[in-house]
């Protein structure tokens, strides 16, 4: 496992737990110190994961943390006959660079990005949605299947990312939204209550409204599961694999000006229930 933060480091586990041998690398050492407390394997460099494992699974922030990692003189001469299996939320033509990267170091590539967070991760629980080739799916399905309870193979190598990226712009247009009419409920002075009253029973709800309810309402989006910066990132994403494709982004632009509204108010690394002092500052 390379990339040891929110997700990776109980992914770890989880793996360890399902009867595999883990050996960890993050590039901020301080991060592997409760996977080393727990028994997990720590590597001192990413080239020496390669070397001494099968797979390596990425669990890093973005395509240019990832081509830091892997490619390095080091590195990139040791994913010959080496499997790396991306998780990771990147774009879709980002993956697709990576793998004729990785193929052309003589290594094998496949994405898995997965819908969930913390809680999913720890209980091997994820949805993983797969790119890759039939073989490679039916060669690493076991190891996914410790962590997920849906292992889906979606399509090629880009087919994984494009998934991913459509329900993560989900996850920031839901939450816009019921930020926006819930500001204005609170501005009307109507009962909360009331009004989620309604939605419960209409075709409109979604369950995360009621996961991100009092998060909002009491503007506490300390310990998140998702930070505000990495929903900016993924919104970006969206919006340029939306627009390569064709399609208007000005939505998924919309979103991620009122996510870097949150952030310029200081709140880069809460909880992405946050877009809701964008949307409505207090007075």
């Amino acid at each position: 496992m390379i990339g040891t933060g929110l997700m990776g480091a109980p992914m770890a586990l989880t793996l360890r737990r399902g009867g595999h041998i883990v050996v960890a690398y993050n590039r901020s050492a301080a991060k592997l110190q409760p996977l080393a407390a727990q028994g997990i394997t720590i590597a001192a460099t990413a080239a020496e994961v390669f070397k001494t494992c099968d797979c390596t699974i990425l669990m890093l922030a973005d395509a240019v943390a990832l081509a830091a990692t892997l490619f390095t003189p080091d590195t990139q001469a040791a994913l010959a006959q080496h499997t790396l299996i991306q998780m990771g939320t990147i774009a879709p033509d980002q993956s697709r660079d990576l793998q004729t990267q990785v193929v052309a170091a003589q290594g094998q590539y496949l994405e898995a990005p997965v819908l969930g967070s913390i809680p999913q991760a720890r209980d091997g629980s994820l949805i993983v949605m797969v790119g890759s080739t039939s073989e490679q799916f039916a060669q690493w399905q076991p190891v996914l299947t410790c962590l997920g309870e849906q292992i889906l193979h979606i399509g090629p190598v880009g087919a994984g990312a494009a998934v991913k990226l459509a329900m993560n712009q989900l996850i920031g247009s839901l939450t816009t939204a019921f930020a926006l009419s819930l500001a204005l409920v609170e501005r009307e002075h109507i009962p909360v209550d009331t009004f989620m009253g309604i939605v419960r029973k209409s075709a409109l709800y979604a369950p995360t409204f009621d996961k991100k309810l009092s998060r909002m309402c009491d503007r506490n989006f300390s310990n998140p599961n998702f930070p505000t910066k990495h929903l900016l990132k993924d919104m970006r994403l969206f919006s340029h694999a939306a627009e390569s494709a064709g399609l208007d982004p000005t939505l998924a632009d919309t979103v991620a000006a009122v996510a870097q509204q949150a952030i310029a108010q200081g709140l880069a690394d809460a909880d992405y229930s946050a877009l809701y002092t964008a949307v409505n500052s207090e007075v």
